[in-house]
């Protein structure tokens, strides 16, 4: 998962839109429509609750609202 993905489940979490995500990032809605997309194949979710769910159990997202997301599995990293 690349660092820009990361950013976008966090931004999802908080509820924006794609449309406020592209917005707050500036960069275009299709960008972030790509972004999603990747991020839902990836991941396997079929839509932003099972991203949300698959983000909190592998440690993204925390349930408390605070940032718990890791790009590195450990030393050297292993980013997919």
């Amino acid at each position: 998962m690349s660092e820009r993905e990361l950013e976008i489940i966090e931004l999802v979490a908080t509820g924006l839109t794609n449309q406020e995500i592209a917005e707050r990032l500036t960069i275009s809605k299709r960008t972030v429509d790509n972004h999603v997309s990747n991020i839902f194949t990836k991941t396997g979710a079929k839509n932003r609750v099972a991203l949300l769910n698959w983000a909190m159990d592998n440690g993204k997202i925390c349930r408390d609202g605070f940032n718990c997301c890791s790009l590195e599995d450990g030393p050297g990293g292993d980013q997919d």
